[in-house]
């Protein structure tokens, strides 16, 4: 008896099959080869012309976020990412440790399938690929219908660049006319997923029975304590904050500063265009943000729009020039809703007073709401509070003296680029890591034997007998 499902299947089984045709074509590349077809695919997508295309149609089509600073995004995080790449090996023997007998062989997972976020239809699908690419593997793109035109474009490019250096275009391939129902036939066949998005997604990814790596829910949280530059931190809060309009689930949520230096961190924030609201204008803001005091996430009225815009909406007069909303804060959880992750330009504004031990626990309340897992960051003098920070959150990044937006790289620090930042079993993903192009392969372990290494029972147990005897 034919079921409603099968014509779905259908489909998605041809767009599976040409991608695994088309896998088993580069699945002997060399290094060589497929480091040429990583930097032809980048460079499709990264050339200044087609990345002005796809950043005008992402904002066009999606109305999130602002041109210029996606043609910077689209530029930097795919230049980044194939820049890490370069000396990362993905062909045959990819690491040898002579003192164990132990060699890796590096092989292709086979088909990725790619779930996409309607707030990245440009930046994200080519990372994705790249990352897949360089594993030797094919991709198959399952886009947000509110974006498909420009995850569409994307995915053309990246086409014509495969056949550009001789490779299969359907290596990339994106499913046309999206549903629900196909993408999660995608995730049930394919041999890896890697999901960005919501929570709902990644549950299905991970709820489908097929490996898959996910990212958790962001809602960062940047400390300032007494000693930190405030120059450096309000100028860092802001850009994080207005570029692309907070589309980055990296971009601060939350400020915890010391009271010895609030008033004047707020007051650099506001010569940098922030705006403090005042009580009743937070209650306008809540209510414009909020419609449904049940529903924590926020109106798609709002999502990765500009401040001024998001103003207007709530009856809330600000200068031309805001970067940014501040609100006050001091409680977390559904009744305090701006304490959670706010996809805008839109800050909360937390103090605190005595040691930095303070700070940790304000920062562990509000991600125990919303951000378990993901990011948080400090601006300090002292080494000891960066470290006091990381060992006491359940937070899989901790940025010192940076933008939180540079956890997803930067070119000065040493992190992975990716936009796909996982928050490792406290955001219910499988790691802890920006995931990259390293976990696009699987590895065989090749052993042989050493001079064997006595296991000696006196050692192991020696200071347990003495204190509690044999």
């Amino acid at each position: 008896m034919s079921t409603n499902t099968e014509p779905f299947f259908d489909e998605i089984a041809i767009y599976l099959q040409k991608a695994r045709n088309a896998q088993k074509k580069i699945a002997n590349y060399s290094q060589v080869q497929v480091d040429e077809l990583v930097t032809a695919v980048c460079w499709a997508v990264v050339r200044q012309d087609h990345a002005e295309q796809l950043a005008k149609l992402a904002v066009d089509e999606g109305g999130f976020g602002n041109y210029s600073d996606k043609v910077s995004k689209i530029r930097n995080r795919c230049m980044g990412t194939l820049r890490d790449m370069q000396d990362v090996k993905t062909v045959g023997i990819v690491e040898e440790i002579p003192e164990k007998g132990l060699i890796k062989i590096a092989k292709p997972v086979g088909v990725v399938a790619a779930l996409i976020p309607t707030t990245g239809p440009d930046a994200t699908p080519p990372l994705k690929t790249l990352m897949a690419l360089k594993g030797r593997n094919a991709i198959i793109i399952a886009a947000h219908p509110r974006t498909q035109k420009t995850t569409e474009l994307t995915v053309k490019f990246m086409r014509e660049a495969c056949e550009q250096v001789g490779a299969p275009a359907d290596l990339v391939q994106v499913i046309e006319k999206p549903s629900l129902l196909k993408t999660q036939q995608l995730m049930q066949h394919a041999d890896l997923i890697i999901a960005t998005g919501g929570a709902g997604m990644v549950k299905a990814a991970y709820s489908s029975g097929t490996p898959a790596y996910g990212v958790g829910v962001g809602n960062a949280v940047h400390v300032v304590d007494e000693t930190g530059d405030l120059d450096d931190a309000a100028n860092t809060i802001t850009i994080a904050k207005k570029f692309d309009y907070a589309t980055s689930c990296l971009a601060d949520n939350a400020v915890v500063a010391h009271e010895s230096i609030y008033d004047e961190l707020v007051n650099r924030l506001q010569k940098l265009g922030a705006y403090l609201c005042s009580n009743a204008e937070k209650a306008k803001l809540q209510k414009l943000m909020w419609p449904d005091p049940e529903t924590h996430i926020p109106s798609v009225d709002v999502i990765a729009k500009p401040a001024v815009h998001i103003a207007k909406l709530a009856g809330v007069t600000v200068p031309d020039a805001c970067s940014c909303l501040m609100v006050e804060e001091n409680g977390t959880g559904p009744d305090y809703p701006f304490s959670g992750e706010k996809l805008s330009p839109v800050l909360a504004l937390y103090k605190y007073s005595g040691v930095i031990d303070n700070a940790i626990d304000q920062v562990n309340v509000i991600t125990d709401y919303q951000g378990q897992g993901h990011t948080c960051g400090i601006h300090t003098a002292k080494d000891g509070h960066a470290l006091a920070l990381a060992m006491k959150t359940k937070t899989a990044r901790v940025m010192v003296n940076q933008s939180l937006n540079e956890g997803a790289g930067s070119p000065r620090n040493g992190m992975p680029y990716t936009l796909s930042l996982s928050c490792g079993t406290w955001g219910g993903n499988v790691t802890t890591e920006n995931v990259n192009a390293r976990h696009m392969v699987n590895l065989t372990w090749v052993s042989r034997p050493i001079t064997a290494r006595v296991i000696d029972e006196n050692q192991l147990f020696e200071k347990h007998w003495q204190k509690y005897s044999r």
